[in-house]
């Protein structure tokens, strides 16, 4: 059963919290980050980009000291402030397509190693060492794990009611997302939650993988030096984002590959033939409407592509999953993509404009051919967790995207 805390919070003051929080850094181009370093002192980015403060690029362990530098900073200016009381935090964000409300909470090593928080996705060692070792020179964990819960009524009902209270945090960003955030702190309200967590089986990570495997990685090394370990102390957790099944948002990730692996565009479709039925839907924009089906832009037409069901072979849940079927019957095969992650000739982009994306970067000789396909469903990722399956790279672009500086947990 799910394990979840309160936590003291570091958070930005109400006056500054609106020039506090920020994206992730890789979220801006070059030009948007060097103008905010430049004009908004008291950005986030200031925190993880602290070499702009001395005209230099940084790496490595003299970066992470420098971050902390840089956090320490904030908190002897007041930018951050520490709460007097362990709290959940319930945070709402509203765009004009989307708005979703979950709650920040430290969450188990425990439960993670005891596979009560779930994983779909593979992680590579070096950006897990590489992680924990930035997690305990900065000390502080800044950037939640989202994770998902199946839709509760009790829950739902709990944070309904705190919403009706006036928020700690009100401030719209100029992407014109309104954000508010709820202290939780009554001891009946904290309870009440985590009585209610504590009956749900499993926590699904949709996104941070690597963040979530990064705080194991480093609860194991601090407990073994640790001699006086007793299982409570801050690195034993980790902050987490939970929502509901309903109110997370996925989208796809469309393939786009450079040549043809020394195939003529006939020789291509022929062995392409095999595995599908094909048509030619001409050079109108062109998307998959249902499982199993893709959308192929080659050469100046788009191509739907149905999976001649009768030849390939479901074995589990991930054989089912369009990003695998697309592996196994196009990528590997025919095109010989073995390693979707470090292949240069394929490349990934996402969003609801990535169909028209996909066709410019093709139109422009960048890319050969391209596919779509649908986005992947919330119970086709637990399906996949639930059997202890690994989807291929790739395969969802989840969203709400958190802003970082929010709510910090010192570790």
């Amino acid at each position: 059963m799910a394990t979840i805390l309160p936590f003291k919070a570091i958070r930005p003051t109400q006056d500054k919290v609106a020039h506090v929080v920020s994206k992730s850094y890789q979220g801006y181009s070059r030009r948007e980050l060097n103008t905010i370093l430049e004009f908004n002192p008291f950005s986030f980015l200031h925190v993880i980009n602290p070499g702009y403060k001395f005209s230099k690029n940084v790496k490595g362990k003299e970066r992470f000291q420098l971050v902390h530098n840089r956090y320490l900073e904030f908190l002897e200016d007041s930018v951050f402030l520490k709460d007097a009381k362990d709290s959940f935090y319930l945070y709402e964000i509203t765009s004009p397509h989307f708005t979703c409300s979950g709650l920040f909470c430290s969450t188990s090593v425990a439960d993670y190693q005891n596979d009560v928080i779930k994983k779909h996705e593979d992680t590579l060692q070096l950006r897990e060492a590489l992680f924990a070792e930035y997690l305990e020179t900065v000390k502080f964990n800044a950037e939640p794990v989202l994770m998902t819960y199946p839709d509760n009524p009790v829950i739902s009902g709990i944070l309904e009611k705190e919403q009706q209270k006036v928020p700690e945090y009100l401030f719209t960003t100029t992407d014109r997302v309104t954000h508010r955030l709820w202290l939780i702190s009554g001891k009946q309200a904290v309870t009440s939650l985590r009585t209610a967590f504590s009956q749900i089986a499993s926590l699904y990570i949709a996104d941070g993988h690597h963040r979530s495997a990064s705080s194991n990685l480093l609860a194991e090394n601090s407990k073994k030096d640790n001699a006086n370990h007793t299982g409570k102390e801050p690195y034993n957790f980790f902050m987490s984002y939970l929502i509901p099944d309903s109110q997370i948002r996925i989208f796809e990730f469309n393939r786009m590959v450079k040549g043809l692996n020394g195939l003529s565009k006939e020789e291509f479709l022929i062995k392409l033939d095999a595995m599908f039925r094909i048509e030619n839907q001409g050079n109108m924009l062109y998307k998959p409407s249902k499982k199993h089906h893709f959308s192929m832009y080659l050469d100046g037409d788009f191509y739907s592509l149905y999976l001649r069901k009768k030849v390939y072979h479901f074995s589990d849940p991930l054989s089912e999953l369009d990003t695998q079927i697309l592996f196994k019957t196009v990528l590997e095969p025919i095109l010989g993509i073995n390693d979707l992650r470090k292949d240069k000739r394929i490349q990934y982009c996402h969003g609801k404009h990535n169909t028209i994306k996909m066709k410019d970067e093709i139109d422009k000789g960048r890319f050969t051919v391209g596919f779509g396909l649908v986005p992947i469903t919330i119970q086709e990722i637990k399906a996949i967790a639930d059997a202890g399956l690994v989807m291929p790279p790739k395969s969802t672009y989840i969203e709400p995207k958190l802003r970082s500086g929010l709510a910090i947990y010192e570790l």
